[in-house]
């Protein structure tokens, strides 16, 4: 009975921290969604440069006006609230953290949260102009582009958790030298079959077209490669916890 209550304790805790960071999704979700059309429509702007002016995106379905931004409100609720959620995770599994684990694991929170934000700015300035370009002007002649806002929006949500996700390379590297699960000399030695690795990514995560895939790939492999650089500056665990033992070993 005694080893249920702990277990039961450490349940109630998950669960107050998870409806914490729903309710922070929530909360930012009330304050946007008066602007929803405003943020779809902001959001539209790199296709909308790119389409002839006698051309507009259209809507197939009849809820697609209205469900189409609420849909993308809810999402931008979620990636503003990302500090909060990775914040409750972090103080749910805090308290089962060595100390040198709480030093590496804060400055890591932070710069995953920034690299998803620049993966996603990345996405939205510099690749969907030249996506959208180069879509609109491949279309054979006499076909007019009117891109469904449904569809729409399911292709940049796609590419948004592509970048989103592909610049947190570094800090993957980083975790896997911190564990000992490998090392930046290794890595350094993989470094032809990441290359391939980066480009299958590439194919998998995104729309198939060479652009985007290329667009995407190449920003991994520059992430990788400042992955190995901050690698190095961290001390794999298993020596960090050697010399723990050392120090304290001393001071006894």
């Amino acid at each position: 009975m005694s080893q249920q209550l702990p277990l039961i304790s450490h349940l109630l805790e998950l669960r107050n921290k998870l409806l914490r960071a729903i309710g922070s999704v929530l909360l930012v979700f009330i304050c946007l969604v008066y602007w929803a059309n405003d943020i779809y429509h902001y959001m539209a702007i790199p296709l909308m440069q790119s389409l002839p002016e006698t051309s507009s995106m259209i809507a197939t379905d009849v809820a697609a006006p209205f469900f189409a931004p609420f849909k993308l409100t809810l999402v931008l609720s979620f990636f503003v609230a990302i500090p909060y959620v990775l914040y409750q995770a972090w103080s749910f599994v805090a308290p089962g953290l060595y100390k040198h684990e709480k030093r590496l694991i804060t400055p890591l929170l932070f710069s995953s949260t920034l690299l998803f934000y620049l993966g996603i700015a990345f996405a939205y300035y510099i690749v969907f102009p030249v996506v959208f370009g180069f879509f609109t002007s491949v279309a054979p002649e006499g076909v007019t582009v009117a891109t469904d806002i449904s569809s729409y929006l399911s292709f940049i949500l796609k590419l948004f958790f592509a970048f989103g996700l592909a610049f947190e390379i570094p800090v993957a590297v980083v975790l896997m030298c911190w564990a000992g699960v490998t090392t930046p000399e290794e890595l350094k030695q993989k470094r032809p079959y990441i290359v391939v690795g980066a480009f299958v990514v590439g194919m998998m995560l995104t729309p198939p077209d060479i652009i985007s895939q290329t667009m995407l790939a190449v920003p991994m492999l520059i992430l990788f490669e400042g992955g190995l650089i901050a690698a190095k500056l961290y001390t794999p665990k298993e020596d960090t916890d050697n010399e723990e033992s050392k120090s304290e070993s001393t001071d006894s």
